[in-house]
């Protein structure tokens, strides 16, 4: 299914592939191997416009469509990029820049849009706190008016781009009483009187991608940075969820042809018993499994952009298939792909072993698989 994809934008990803796995990729290995979020490939992720896909040409971008966006983001996956700097693309863009873009006064937008999609400013988006993941309408950040200033206290945690980020979108509750009715969001720079982010946390996957605390303690926002509508916060946040589940899937997905090209390469040259070991059955039906799974997540990550291009309501069936497929199936894809690669797929001589170290990501971020399998009963419920 290819959703009715132009000649046009079938070139821009073969621009972005090229590209990518010739100025990008190549920088992958020594990041994740540093666990250092490199400048260079964030400027080379902005000289292409890749940062700023989605917004007008006004604001500095390039008013592309979801479905484009997601080809450059699965391109990106497919040259080999590493997961930490298309997670932190992710963030920026389409959880901070993009929640600005649909929620910002022309203000708002005339100072962050610009500075956000050239990637002059980093942004990242803090809603999850050490006792509210899965549950976010259970946070406890407060937030409260004084004069012409809102006043934030709290601690967000896991917060892709914090270290490096320059502005922030954080979501805080005006009354917790209130529940999510009470969650507001406001856009907090780096350089607010008490803001501040913790150290980097030593991750086991997507190692280029900087995450920390965001530590907000008397911070000072003026009431101009106020986002949107106070106490509709906890709307905005499941907005996110169609680039959550599209955008920020197609990576994954990218990631997924480029493990089916390395394990067919390698199974055709590795020889075992005088024969290269795609003769064998076994090694058949792991390279038609990974090809299975990766058609799979392919048509229910580009349903998903196609339902938002399209103007549709948020069908949270349809984005919590899109999630556990890519999380679960993903992750049986790039254990098969270590298991191809044997002893070597252990290695860092090969990118296969960081493959399966950045997919278990996907099980976890932006909802569990278990939260994606709750949603999803509740839903047959109702049937």
């Amino acid at each position: 299914m290819e959703f009715g994809f132009t000649e046009e934008q079938w070139m821009f990803r073969d621009s972005v592939y090229k590209y990518a796995k010739k100025e990008i990729a190549p920088l992958a290995e020594e990041a994740d191997l540093k666990s250092e979020f490199s400048m260079v490939v964030w400027r080379k992720l902005g000289e292409m416009g890749l940062l700023g896909l989605p917004f007008p040409e006004e604001l500095g971008g390039s008013g592309a469509s979801v479905e484009t966006c997601c080809l450059a983001c699965e391109a990106l996956g497919h040259a080999g990029v590493d997961q930490g700097h298309l997670l932190a693309l992710g963030a920026h863009t389409y959880l901070c820049a993009d929640t600005i873009y649909k929620h910002g006064t022309p203000a708002q937008l005339q100072k962050y849009i610009p500075k956000l999609a050239s990637g002059e400013w980093i942004g990242c988006m803090g809603l999850t706190e050490p006792g509210a993941g899965s549950d976010a309408a259970s946070i406890t950040t407060s937030a409260v008016r004084k004069g012409d200033k809102w006043i934030l206290n709290g601690t967000k945690t896991f917060i892709t781009n914090a270290p490096v980020c320059n502005v922030c979108v954080v979501y805080a509750t005006v009354d917790k009483a209130l529940k999510h009715n009470g969650i507001t969001a406001f856009i907090v720079e780096r350089g607010f009187p008490g803001f501040s982010t913790g150290a980097p946390f030593h991750k086991m996957g997507v190692r280029a991608s900087a995450t920390s605390e965001v530590i907000l303690d008397n911070c000072e926002v003026p009431q101009a940075n106020l986002l949107g509508e106070v106490g509709k916060g906890f709307e905005y946040t499941h907005e996110t969820l169609s680039w959550d589940r599209s955008a920020l899937l197609a990576p994954f997905v990218g990631g997924m042809q480029f493990a089916i090209e390395a394990c067919t390469k390698y199974s055709q040259e590795r020889v075992q018993f005088n024969k290269p070991i795609n003769a064998f059955q076994a090694i058949q039906h792991k390279l038609a499994d990974l090809k299975i799974i990766q058609e799979a997540a392919r048509m229910t990550v580009y349903r998903v952009a196609h339902d938002k291009d399209s103007g549709k309501p948020l069908n949270h069936m349809n984005t919590s298939i899109a999630k556990a497929i890519v999380a679960d199936w993903g992750m049986k894809a790039a254990n098969d792909a270590v298991q191809v690669f044997g002893g070597y797929g252990y290695i860092h001589e090969y990118p296969i072993e960081r493959f399966l170290r950045d997919a278990k990501l996907a099980q976890i971020g932006g909802g569990t698989s278990e939260i994606q399998r709750l949603i999803i009963s509740r839903i047959l419920s109702f049937f």
